[in-house]
Parts: C-alpha cells; sequence; structure tokens
C-alpha cells in the first residue's frame, strides 16, 4: 500500500476559512429562478446500490473529477476576487469539455464547489443530455467543517442550504457530498460528529421543502488507522447515517493487481456495507503516464458485487499532474496521454447490472450497523451525540442584546488567542463544541464574532468602565448602540440573553458604582491583567466621560 499526499483538491473543503460577514445571512442569496429539467432519469439508492429510477437498471459511477484551478492562466475566466472557479456556472467551460467527457465513457463528474447565485442550467442541461450526472460537495474553499477546529455552525449551514436550493431541481444530480476528507486521521475524529449532523440536517432540509429525495453521503481518505471506525460511523445512526460513503483511493499504483494493491482486501471488508460504496477519487500517479489498469478490476466480478464504481482524478492537468487534459493559450483542450489509457479502460468495462425488482426481491434485510465505541483503547473518538441544528434567528436574537460586539480578526489564530483569554475568565461552555464528548453549548453554532461577543460582554457588563474603554482602544471590539433598547423591550431575545448575562442587575450595580465614583472627580485607574492574548487595558479620564455619556443615555 502506498501512503502518499496526492494533491490540493482534496483539501479544498476543508481549507482555513475565514468567516464571511454576517449581513450575509441576513439578506441571503439572490439568484436567477431554477429551471427544471427531466431529460434523464434521477438516481435512487436501494439497499447498498444504486438504481436508475425510470428503468430500475443497477447504476454504476463511471466518473471523474471536474474542477479547474482558480491559478490556471489559460482559463478564459473572469477569476477576480473569486476562491474558485464554479465550472457548472460558466457555459464557456462546460461547454468547451462535455464533448470531451462524452469522448472519456463518462456518466459522472465530481464537482468540488459551486456558486449558489449563479445560474446552472446550461451546463446541467447539457450534461444531462450527455447522459452525464453530478456528483456534488456542499462547502468551499473558506465555509466548510474544518477538521482541527470543527463547528456545524449557522455560516456553513447557510452555505450548504444554498447549494441544495440552487441545485436540487436537476435530475442529473446524482447526490451531495456533506464533507471530504474532514476526519483524516486519528487525530481528529471528533470532527466526524459535526459532519454526520450536516447529513442528518441536509436530508431534513430537503425532506421539509419537497424536494427530491437526493442522496446525501460522505468522502473520506483511505487511512488505515481510521478506515473501520470511519465507516461504522457513517453507515450507523438511522436518519443521520450517510445514504452513500466514498473513498479516496489510491492504493493501486501503475500496473499492479487485484492482489498486490490493497483492493482485495478492502473489498472483503466491505462485502456486507449496507449503503452504496465507491472510490469518490481514485488514480495513483506514481507512475505517469497512468495506464488506469484499476479500471478493470474495479469494474470487474469480484469488485462490482461490492464497489458502484469510481471517478478518477483530475480532468484538469495543473501542478499536481493528475490530469488527463491541458489547456492551452488558446482555450483549446489537449488529450493527454493519460486521457486515451483512461477512455480506453472505460470502454472495456460493462459490469454485471441488477434488475431493482429482482434485487429487492433477493436482497438480505441490511443488517443494523452499531456504531463504534469511544474508549482509552480505541483510535475512534467521534461521539455518538451530534451537535444541534443551527439557529440562525437564536445566535442574531444573542447578538442584537449584547452590550458589546466584535468585528472579524484578521486570522483565527489572533481570533482564538484573544477568545482563550476571554475565557480564562469567564465559564464559557455555553459556546463550546467537542465531538469527543458529545457536548455543544447553546450557543456552539453560532458564528466565531457572536461567540467572543457573548464572553466579551459577560466579562464586562458589569464593569462597564473598562469595557467602553475597551470598546475605544480596541479595532475588534464596539459598543453595540442598540443594546440599551433591546434590554428595555423586555422581549424575547432580551430575556434569553438576560439569563446568560444577568443584565439587568449588573447595569444597575455598574451604574451605583461609577455615581459613587464620579463625585470626586478623580481619574479611574483600571488595570486588567493580561490572561492568554488578551492586552493590558487602562481607563483615563477620557474613558471617565464616554462612560458618563453611557450612564446618562440609560438614565435618560
Amino acid at each position: 500500500m502506498v501512503e502518499y499526499r496526492k494533491h490540493t483538491m482534496n483539501s479544498i473543503t476543508n481549507s482555513f476559512r475565514i468567516l464571511p460577514v454576517i449581513i450575509i445571512l441576513s439578506f441571503g442569496i439572490i439568484r436567477a429562478a431554477p429551471t427544471p429539467i427531466s431529460v434523464i432519469s434521477p438516481i435512487e439508492v436501494f439497499g447498498s446500490k444504486f438504481f436508475v429510477r425510470d428503468t430500475g437498471e443497477q447504476f454504476f459511477i463511471r466518473g471523474i473529477a471536474y474542477q479547474p484551478s482558480i491559478i490556471d492562466d489559460n482559463l478564459e475566466v473572469d477569476v477576480r476576487g473569486a476562491k474558485y472557479i464554479d465550472p457548472l456556472g460558466d457555459p464557456k467551460l462546460c461547454l468547451r469539455d462535455i464533448p470531451h467527457l462524452k469522448k472519456l465513457k463518462i456518466n459522472t463528474i465530481r464537482v468540488y464547489s459551486v456558486d449558489p447565485s449563479k445560474s446552472h442550467d446550461t451546463c446541467m442541461q447539457a450534461l444531462a443530455e450527455a447522459g452525464i450526472y453530478v456528483l456534488l460537495d456542499l462547502a468551499e474553499p473558506d465555509t466548510s467543517i474544518v477538521r482541527n477546529k470543527p463547528s456545524w455552525d449557522i455560516i456553513v449551514w447557510k452555505r450548504y442550504m444554498d447549494v441544495i436550493d440552487a441545485m436540487h431541481q436537476y435530475s442529473n444530480l446524482l447526490g451531495f457530498f456533506s464533507g471530504n476528507e474532514v476526519t483524516n486521521d486519528i487525530t481528529n475524529t471528533d470532527a466526524s460528529p459535526f459532519v454526520k449532523a450536516a447529513i442528518r440536517d441536509v436530508k431534513e432540509y430537503i425532506d421539509a421543502n419537497g424536494y427530491r429525495k437526493i442522496p446525501v453521503g460522505y468522502s473520506t481518505n483511505d487511512d488505515a488507522d481510521t478506515r473501520d471506525e470511519l465507516a461504522q460511523y457513517f453507515s450507523c445512526g438511522g436518519e443521520a447515517a450517510a445514504d452513500f460513503y466514498g473513498i479516496n483511493m489510491y492504493e493501486w499504483c501503475g500496473y499492479s493487481s487485484y492482489g498486490t494493491s490493497g483492493y482485495k482486501e478492502r473489498t472483503k471488508e466491505f462485502e456486507d456495507f449496507p449503503i452504496p460504496i465507491f472510490f469518490s477519487e481514485f488514480g495513483c500517479n506514481l507512475v505517469r503516464p497512468r495506464p488506469f489498469t484499476e479500471v478493470g478490476a474495479l469494474y470487474g466480478a469480484k469488485m462490482s458485487k461490492v464497489w458502484s464504481g469510481g471517478l478518477a482524478y483530475m480532468y484538469f492537468e495543473e501542478e499536481n499532474e493528475y490530469g488527463v487534459v491541458k489547456i492551452d493559450g488558446n482555450n483549446k483542450v489537449i488529450e493527454l496521454e493519460d486521457f486515451h489509457n483512461l477512455r480506453a479502460e472505460f470502454q472495456k468495462v460493462n459490469p454485471e447490472r441488477l434488475d431493482k425488482l429482482e434485487y429487492l426481491k433477493t436482497v438480505k434485510p441490511a443488517v443494523k450497523t452499531t456504531c463504534p465505541k469511544i474508549s482509552n483503547y480505541s483510535n475512534w473518538k467521534g461521539s455518538t451525540k451530534l451537535p444541534q441544528k443551527p439557529d440562525y434567528n437564536k445566535c442574531d436574537c444573542m447578538q442584537k442584546t449584547l452590550p458589546f460586539l466584535v468585528k472579524p480578526f484578521k486570522s483565527s489564530l489572533e481570533h482564538q488567542e484573544y477568545f482563550d483569554g476571554i475565557c480564562s475568565q469567564v465559564n464559557c461552555s455555553d459556546t463550546i463544541a467537542d465531538g469527543e464528548l458529545g457536548i455543544y453549548g447553546s450557543f456552539s453554532d453560532c458564528t466565531s464574532e457572536q461567540k467572543l461577543a457573548l464572553q466579551v460582554s459577560k466579562l464586562y457588563s458589569d464593569r462597564l468602565d473598562v469595557a467602553v474603554d475597551l470598546a475605544m482602544d480596541n479595532e475588534h471590539i464596539y459598543y453595540n448602540s442598540e443594546y440599551l433598547d433591546r434590554i428595555q423591550r423586555n422581549d424575547e431575545c432580551s430575556t434569553m440573553v438576560e439569563d446568560v448575562l444577568d443584565i439587568k442587575n449588573t447595569l444597575q450595580k455598574s451604574i451605583k458604582k461609577d455615581d459613587e465614583n464620579s463625585s470626586d472627580g478623580a481619574d479611574l485607574k483600571v488595570t486588567k491583567s493580561n490572561a492568554g492574548s488578551s492586552s493590558h487595558y487602562v481607563n483615563s479620564g477620557c474613558a471617565l466621560f464616554f462612560v458618563t455619556i453611557f450612564i446618562a443615555s440609560f438614565l435618560l
């Protein structure tokens, strides 16, 4: 078995994310009205197989990953300010490539990110007419469930809903990936509960909106230390279980074989897997050009009884040298030798296909999968207790009634250091999200800025003299001008936050204290000791002036 890091695209759904401005959540995404298409029959899941709905014939994925890099200078696409290129939102790209995709004899492409504000009608229609389905990742580079700091929050959930709303109507949408290699070794198995919560909520959202029952699954890496537990975890648990399971598989290199590559062992391990399983990526490139001899084994008699096909990685040639075509300076597609090798192998495959009705008559009832247990002797640290569904209204309500709010930090590291400093002085359990212990605070689904604002407000709600100076001197902390008006309304929002901060009592104590201190006209000297990454704050007579204005506005 060959262990190595293969490419840059795999990290696209796990890349470092900078949280977007909250106003996006308030106004949503404006998009063109979708146009339903129905020139191709949808794919359905029954047991451990895919079936074409209209014919009842078993469906095998014969595909390729399809997403150009944003750094490809030969692409005739305006990428200014973009974080990725949506190949389904730009007809110039997809219409240029579809003839070559057809020539490859594929029936499926995997796309890692789309822009939900764009229309995808032209590309999806053209793909459907070519007999090509789409497997789509819901995340994008800056908005995903991140393995080293996982969170199932309103930002990521909003992204997922937008993509579902933009893409659900296309009959050639085969399914959604809720995550890609989020857990990739024994150090981050506690990230998997967040992905599983996403699967649960995506499936519920699709059903609640009356959309077609689009399969929702997960794509994992082929890590020997977590392989068994991951597969077990994502196939257990009722509605939160994945509908399908993809493995990014790079064990077969060059002219290997079924017996020596690891494919034989993997096939044996998954022979009773309860949901469809396939290679969400394959194509080791230690030998170039790649001969793709694994294709014959994957669709052969032994493996096709267990596996539902796979997707070669990838269409576009980039620095990682995994492509099968190059785009030249004239925007012309140059087919590489890898292209012709893959085409020749795909052209030969003809796996024995089951009929859905016959399959349902003869298939054994699926054995209920037991979720892996956490123990001191196990590599697995993912709880079966999942995060709650993200609640935008709750987080927005909380934000509106906090005395202090937070602007985005330049980096997540800077934000985390500041957060740790605050949490060394207040109880931050209401924002904790621990996938190993299965503990998720009431506000753990809010944005990073909202969670920090809550803790800052706790720390300073009864120390307004310090807090006002903090807001004056700190580029990230600012006073919420709507705060006093909101808490005096005594509505549901103010009551909710009042329970967390005890706002009214602390405010009254602070006002009384400030009235007493201001009577002798002395400057107020308050120093906050350094904790974690927190800075030193020293009040001055200027701060006292602003405190006085603050108190007067409240009393009036």
